[in-house]
């Protein structure tokens, strides 16, 4: 079992990578083996709506899009990670999701989602319902912890001393590794889910 962590930080040792990292070894110690693609730091354009992935399943633009659709199709788990912007999530990593969730069309119904928000201050809730959004629409049951998924923190390494913050880390990843494991016993005893040929409905006549 496998759990692919998206790092949308461009700071490289800073609190998101802290967040992060408690959860690994959380993973590591229950046996899911952990690999993490940081792109907060990369040069990543946003989709263009041309329409490329429907008859090819991957994006025109051939870049770490394309490389993260792979990885994200063997795993069993997708955590998000984002400092906050002006109430928002990382605008890099908003263009990478947009394009890694639209192309890739592989079955990600039961893939466990997490997302993880950091921030000096304000924010937090409103880029956490943002990154939660990529999940609901793809079938994806969320993980949840003891509190919304947030780190407090600005300076490097200021996230250590976010007690509760960091405490929510390691039950999100103890909750998310329980989960991921409950899914495949149910998917081996019982199946997936059945699944119906998707209605699309347009708001103009």
């Amino acid at each position: 079992m496998n759990v692919l962590f998206i790092n949308g930080s461009p700071r490289i040792g800073g609190n998101t990578d802290l967040a992060i990292g408690e959860m690994v070894s959380v993973f590591e110690e229950n046996g899911i083996e952990c690999e993490i693609l940081r792109v907060g730091n990369k040069n990543i354009r946003g989709c263009v709506a041309c329409g490329y992935c429907f008859e090819n399943g991957k994006c025109a633009f051939d870049d770490c899009v394309n490389e993260a659709a792979e990885k994200f199709s063997r795993a069993d788990g997708l955590v998000i990670a984002s400092p906050v912007y002006y109430g928002s999530a990382n605008g890099t990593l908003v263009s990478f999701l947009d394009r890694l969730f639209y192309s890739s069309h592989f079955d990600k119904t039961m893939k466990v989602g997490a997302s993880v928000v950091v921030a000096r201050r304000g924010g937090l809730s409103s880029t956490f319902d943002e990154l939660n959004k990529y999940f609901t629409i793809s079938g994806m049951p969320i993980a949840s912890s003891q509190y919304w998924n947030s780190v407090h923190g600005r300076e490097k390494g200021e996230a250590e001393f976010d007690e509760e913050g960091m405490q929510t880390m390691r039950v999100l990843a103890r909750n998310m590794a329980f989960l991921i494991k409950s899914i495949a016993l149910g998917a081996e005893a019982f199946g997936l889910p059945e699944k119906e040929e998707h209605t699309f409905t347009h708001f103009i006549r």
